[in-house]
């Protein structure tokens, strides 16, 4: 790794957007969702109005048997069976009196460097960036002739979530997804979609997607490289107009068919894809998330639809929202006005064969349609599958779906139906300690814990619908409005979703939320204007993922430790590192939780930092890396050997002002910033983290 000192420290163009990111980060990922009515108008109940009544009953749920989680197993993500623990209280979910962390490293200190700035002892290095070839008859990058035929075959643009598939010690498929583009730093002299060449859109639709490449481990260190030297037989790229298929209840429904296809059972491309998860059978589910925003025509819909279009942030009263990409402009598909049902063909969870390039992927209905954020599997105490996911949105829902058949290690063929049929949950918490004691202020309640109960309420299963007044189907396409028909609890953006391999416990990742107000504070989401995030841990009854029943803790209050409103487990604040925005996560094999961020509001750029959740160090938060000015860290990956850390370093430089002739970054390669995957090492061959 270079030398950071050696690199120019770029000042802001700008000063921060909402919470802490860029004004052009906010245009190009979400389409300004931040600086728009919330699409949430529901009156549900918030933790507040719900707290008297939950202290009558809160020992309701500590009577029965909770404890350690039983999380699955596989190569693909779903780990071991765990003993069951001591039925714990809500309060104390996994604060355990034992266990070392392995945590050694020296905190990287916050910084605005324009340079990946990693822990002391350790190295980094560029995997794959944006424009790199993919696949055998991909063309070399060539920033300033950029075609729509090139980029389909080359790395595309914003990585962000990153898994991995073994294909022995030193070899293996890394898959990454591309979120959004950001034509402003991919092309010169770009203004927005009314006036860019056509050119420049149909490279837009081939750089969204994802890829499948395969690495190779160099030599015993732990750097993995690009796999350029033989043929990539398993080398892959999915963009905006690939063909996939759509399965599960709502497969074929009215709410899904086109003129295109009035089938309602084949759509192209995916849009948005943000976080994702792995099946115990080696597939790949990545999640469309910010969706709404490649659509026009909203205006021109049938009135009986704009509602729900409303409730998905998508704007009924404009023709051409601005800042659009303008898609439409390629194919007609995305003018609403045109083709009012396409829009309901994206905002799933697709599974994607990562083995067989020729595999058509698939739009899994049965698991609702939403702005995912995360498909983290697991199994059941009897074996069906699990699968949870967050709705990253402000006051939007957590959600889980647990399949009606068992997981049979090694049949295929019946383990690729799981995902078609089941039953799919929204969560409502419940606080329990005296509203009065959340006053919004982030204090703790005299029990010293925010905490609580909570259950997973069905939505449908199979093609049947628990929501009075919705059919499966509609329940399974408008998600948004049968969580809000049931009471569903409003949450502070749930982003990813993952299990401890250690303990079991479920930890759901809330990035922010500056809209929250007084009156809305609760337990669960005890701050004003919560701009930091926080962290949720969750444990499920009876020791079962299956379970409809869980008690919930918060055992992280993100922002400055010197903010009285911040909360560390309990740690000593004066010795943890300050951390905003968390947003993607993963877990060591010593059980430690690995946070990356998003959109840090200290002033500082974002990073990866590590945290044990159990011993006398939980709550103890050490930033580990930090990226370059103007970007987000994504991913995150620890190799399964424990050698090496997988980070996706997406828009680099994405700060207001900055163009291609006058870049706020010039990661990785010193000219033009380009979106990438790097991993980082230990020097001596260590652990990560040690």
């Amino acid at each position: 790794m270079e030398n950071p000192s050696s690199r120019r420290v770029l000042p802001l163009i700008e000063a921060p957007h909402v919470g802490g990111r860029s004004a052009m980060t906010c245009r190009f990922r979400c389409g300004n969702a931040c600086d728009h009515e919330v699409p949430n108008t529901t009156g549900n109940e918030y933790f507040g109005d719900l707290a008297v009544r939950a202290v009558s009953r809160r020992g309701a749920l500590r009577a029965g048997a909770l404890g350690a989680l039983v999380v699955g197993a596989g190569t693909a993500g779903v780990a071991a069976a765990v003993p069951a623990a001591a039925e714990p209280d809500a309060s104390t979910l996994s604060a355990g009196q034992h266990g070392k962390s392995g945590l050694a490293f020296a905190p990287v200190a916050p910084n605005r460097q324009d340079a990946l700035v990693v822990a002391d002892g350790y190295e980094s290095a560029v995997v794959v960036r944006w424009g790199d070839p993919v696949t055998q008859d991909a063309p070399a990058f060539d920033f300033d002739n950029q075609t729509a035929e090139a980029q389909a075959k080359q790395f595309g643009y914003n990585c962000d979530y990153v898994t991995f598939f073994p294909m022995g010690p030193n070899r293996g498929l890394l898959w990454v997804n591309h979120e959004y583009t950001n034509e402003a730093l991919m092309f010169r002299g770009y203004t927005d979609g009314n006036a860019a060449p056509v050119e420049q859109i149909k490279i837009a639709l081939a750089a969204h997607g994802g890829s499948v490449v395969e690495i190779r481990k160099n030599g015993s260190s732990g750097r993995w490289e690009l796999f350029t030297h033989g043929p990539r037989r398993y080398n892959r790229r999915i963009t905006a107009q690939t063909e996939f298929a759509v399965s599960g209840p709502a497969a074929g429904s009215a709410l899904l068919k086109t003129a295109a296809d009035p089938s309602g059972r084949t759509v192209y491309g995916m849009l948005n894809n943000c976080s994702g998860g792995t099946t115990p059978w080696g597939t790949v589910l990545t999640c469309e998330e910010n969706w709404n925003q490649y659509f026009v025509g909203g205006n021109g819909v049938p009135e009986a639809q704009k509602p729900y279009l409303a409730r998905y942030g998508v704007s009924t009263t404009t023709a051409i929202p601005s800042g659009s990409r303008r898609f439409d402009r390629v194919e007609e598909r995305f003018d609403l006005a045109r083709h009012p049902q396409e829009i309901n063909r994206f905002g799933w969870v697709v599974e994607i064969d990562p083995f067989d390039p020729s595999s058509t992927p698939v739009k899994r209905t049965a698991l609702g349609r939403f702005a995912h954020e995360a498909a983290t599997t697991t199994l059941a105490k009897d074996g069906r599958l699990v699968v949870y996911m967050g709705d990253d949105g402000r006051f939007e829902y957590l959600y889980k779906f647990v399949s009606a058949e068992r997981y049979i290690e090694g049949f295929d063929r019946h383990n690729r139906t799981l995902l078609d049929e089941g039953t799919l949950y929204v969560a409502k918490f419940t606080g329990d300690s005296p509203a009065a004691e959340i006053d919004g202020s982030g204090k703790l309640p005299s029990d010293g814990a925010f905490d609580g109960s909570g259950t997973w309420i069905p939505l449908v299963t199979g093609s049947r619908s628990h929501v009075p007044g919705m059919t499966a189907e509609e329940v399974l396409v408008y998600t948004r409005v049968a969580a809000d028909k049931v009471g569903a609890t409003k949450m502070d953006r749930p982003e990813d979703v993952e299990r401890s391999p250690v303990t079991g416990a479920v930890y759901v990742v809330l990035t922010n939320n500056s809209n929250r107000a007084a009156a809305d504070v609760d337990e669960a989401n005890p701050r004003i204007g919560n701009k930091h995030g926080h962290i949720v841990e969750l444990l499920e009854s009876k020791d079962d993922a299956g379970a409809t029943a869980f008690a919930w803790s918060i055992p992280l209050v993100c922002g400055d430790p010197n903010d009285p409103s911040t909360y560390f487990a309990g740690f000593d604040k004066t010795k943890v590192s300050p951390i905003s925005c968390p947003d993607n996560i993963t877990f060591d094999a010593e059980g430690n939780l690995w946070i990356a961020t998003d959109g840090n509001a200290l002033a500082a750029n974002d990073g990866l930092f590590a945290v044990p959740l159990r011993g006398p160090e939980r709550g103890r938060v050490r930033q580990f890396l930090t990226v370059p000015c103007g970007a987000e860290t994504c991913g995150p990956l620890i190799a399964p050997d424990q050698r090496s850390v997988f980070v996706a370093v997406q828009h680099p430089g994405e700060i207001e002002g900055a163009t291609p002739d006058n870049p706020a970054s010039r990661w990785p390669d010193g000219a033009q910033p380009r979106p990438s995957v790097v991993v980082s090492w230990h020097r001596q061959g260590k652990k990560i983290g040690s």
